[in-house]
């Protein structure tokens, strides 16, 4: 099982240490789920630059060899999820009051609501969550202009090497926080993201 020190740090060789104390916002008392990111960005290096002086961030950092860093202690919070997306919506299990109030699209107000809700009621935020974030570029789409709805830009396929230490990584994390595997989503899911982020990451 995977080792968690005092400070919430993962100690295992597959594992490297590059916490930037910018992107943590304080104790997480929870972890009631894991939240799988793409970065934007097609180095490790970017991201490992950014985090110095960013307030946003994910707790880990897989690049495309498949290298894992962990940016932030799994003990703290980092801004990583967004504005969180109606549950109940996605599970069609919403209340009459509910259903009324997300007629009017409003992602602001959606997300105030969803946010006084627990665990598992809502998606899991900022506050109870880690994020795994995987190098990954965006890249013109093909099929922009040919197919309606298609986005102008998708991210890049997730490399097999990211796949096989976002699989160790979320099972060894779903093991040693208690996390259930039910609730490990791609960011788009909980939050209002491009839809290609991450939609090749597999665990």
């Amino acid at each position: 099982m995977l080792t968690i020190d005092a400070a919430g740090m993962i100690t295992d060789p597959r594992v490297r240490n590059a916490r930037a104390t910018t992107i943590e916002r304080g104790d997480m008392s929870a972890v009631n789920g894991i939240i799988v990111h793409q970065t934007g960005g097609s180095t490790a290096a970017s991201s490992l630059n950014s985090y110095k002086t960013s307030v946003a961030g994910a707790h880990l950092l897989v690049d495309k060899d498949g290298t894992i860093y962990q940016t932030a202690s799994l003990y703290k919070r980092t801004n990583h999820v967004g504005r969180l997306r109606a549950r109940c919506l996605a599970e069609h299990r919403c209340s009459p009051a509910e259903t009324k109030a997300l007629q009017s699209f409003n992602p602001r107000a959606e997300h105030t609501r969803e946010i006084a809700k627990s665990a598992p009621d809502r998606y899991p935020s900022n506050q109870d969550s880690i994020g795994i974030e995987l190098v990954g570029e965006t890249v013109a789409n093909s099929d922009f202009g040919r197919v309606a709805g298609a986005a102008e830009r998708v991210y890049v396929t997730v490399t097999d090497a990211q796949n096989a230490s976002l699989k160790w990584l979320i099972d060894e994390i779903s093991v040693a926080l208690k996390v259930p595997m039910m609730e490990v989503f791609r960011h788009p899911t909980v939050s209002r993201k491009t839809d290609s982020e991450a939609s090749t990451a597999r665990w």
